[in-house]
């Protein structure tokens, strides 16, 4: 993977975990309304769901880093597809989350952006990494 596209999951992975975190213990904070939109009379009715989606998050931004680790450690085929996954799932979770509360439509853009560029990173810089292989292969069988 080039370092760009780790640059990017890595902070894929960090704002799932800052996210996740702020959603399963803050979630009650009048200073995160404008992300969740919570009422403070739905802070009890919401809780299960909140906290669940917060360790969702949690879960899939450490399972980024695990992907991260394994990319360094000659394991770049297993770290890419996990990271892919993660990615193409929350770009999926943007257009729902725009679809479905369309005034966390910036949160959604996001979301969605993020993970694109995360899936546009490693697809280009895998098409690149071939091109350039390829080239170097062309050149030496020409010799």
């Amino acid at each position: 993977m080039k370092p760009v596209a780790q640059v990017l999951a890595a902070l894929e992975a960090l704002t799932l975990i800052t996210v996740g975190v702020l959603e399963s213990f803050f979630y009650r904070s009048p200073e995160l309304y404008p992300i969740f939109l919570i009422d403070p009379d739905s802070y009890d009715a919401v809780a299960l769901w909140t906290r669940n989606v917060g360790v969702y998050n949690m879960l899939m931004g450490l399972a980024i880093v695990v992907a991260l680790v394994l990319v360094h450690r000659s394991q770049a085929v297993a770290g890419r597809a996990i990271i892919l996954t993660i990615s193409a799932m929350h770009l999926v979770l943007g257009v729902s989350l725009v679809i479905t509360a369309p005034e966390l439509w910036l949160s959604a853009v996001f979301e969605f952006g993020l993970a694109l560029a995360v899936i546009l990173a490693i697809v280009l810089g895998d098409r690149r990494g071939r091109a350039a292989a390829e080239a170097r292969a062309a050149s030496t069988a020409a010799v």
